[in-house]
């Protein structure tokens, strides 16, 4: 994500104000009986700041996704860390044996451009990972060469557009993918496999001019059989709120879906998520109670 740039007045005789405090997300850990009742629950949160980042200056992080992997929560994030050239988006990992106490263990995806939204899938044996690589105009897939640590670049599945927020899930017998052109167009993509080629839903784009309901705000789940995608709420205010819709019907051919009526998770008000939340990356446990990692944006703090 974007921050704005910091602006310095010059007065003659005075000193200059300092400047304002960049936006900072942090990331929290919320549970519940169903990815319609998440809820946050209590005395945990958040669970990783842009302060636990130890080998970096972060401004922030942000976009949590997780994979249970042997027994071990991993989670990938964006943290968004100063650089020569300004800030810039990495990919950070966090590790947790029970879901809700995390350590940071070190950025391990970085390239000259910004990287962000980390969503993380397994495929035939294989973990994979699609970041946001908006500013490159690209979607890109990466596989773990040496899990969690090492990732190495697999393809370029589709380019020439600045695709944000890449969701992919498998439904029917294809792979579908929903990104975002501009925080208010969703488009739709399919194919045979993650690593094949990639059309475009003869439906895409399915939303336009719609800033509360078309930017992905995290991972698409399966309830009742049926998939419910995640909406990040870039109106008025980027990043309030996410909303759910439920996919009632999906073809290469058809597509309809009907909203959930309540937000997903929204901002609380106070605390760590006073002002926002965007993605949620909900995951089903044994006995079906369900843990999911999720994104706040604190109150604004004056210098």
């Amino acid at each position: 994500m974007k921050l704005f740039k910091s602006l310095f007045s010059r007065t003659a005789g005075k000193p200059e104000p300092a400047p304002p405090q960049p936006d900072r997300w942090s990331i929290g850990i919320y549970t519940g009986d169903s990815v319609f009742n998440l809820r946050d629950p209590g005395d945990i949160n958040p669970v990783l700041t842009a302060d636990d980042i130890n080998d970096e200056k972060a401004r922030l992080v942000a976009d949590p996704f997780m994979i249970n992997h042997e027994g071990t929560w991993y989670m990938f994030f964006e943290a968004e860390v100063e650089s020569d050239d300004g800030p810039i988006g990495k990919i950070g990992l966090a590790v947790s044996g029970d879901g809700f106490n995390w350590a940071y263990r070190g950025m391990v995806l970085e390239e000259p451009f910004h990287l962000s939204y980390p969503y993380v899938f397994s495929f035939e044996k294989e973990i994979y990972m699609i970041p946001e690589t908006r500013s490159d105009r690209t979607i890109r897939l990466y596989k773990a060469t040496d899990f969690p640590f090492k990732w190495s670049f697999e393809k370029t599945l589709l380019r020439k557009r600045r695709f944000a927020d890449n969701s992919l899930f498998r439904f029917n017998g294809l792979w579908w993918m929903f990104t975002d052109s501009g925080n208010h167009t969703l488009r739709l993509y399919y194919s045979d496999s993650p690593l094949g080629k990639w059309k475009e839903h003869r439906k895409s784009p399915i939303l336009k001019r719609q800033a509360s309901f078309a930017r992905p705000g995290g991972r698409v789940v399966m309830v009742d059989n049926r998939p419910v995608r995640f909406a990040q709420d870039a109106f008025p205010v980027y990043g309030s709120q996410v909303w759910g819709f439920k996919i009632t019907t999906l073809t290469p051919d058809t597509y309809e879906e009907v909203p959930v009526t309540e937000p997903i998770i929204k901002a609380t008000g106070s605390g760590w998520n006073a002002r926002g939340m965007h993605t949620v990356d909900p995951h089903i446990l044994d006995g079906g109670s369900l843990l999911a990692c999720v994104d706040g944006l604190e109150e604004k703090k004056e210098r």
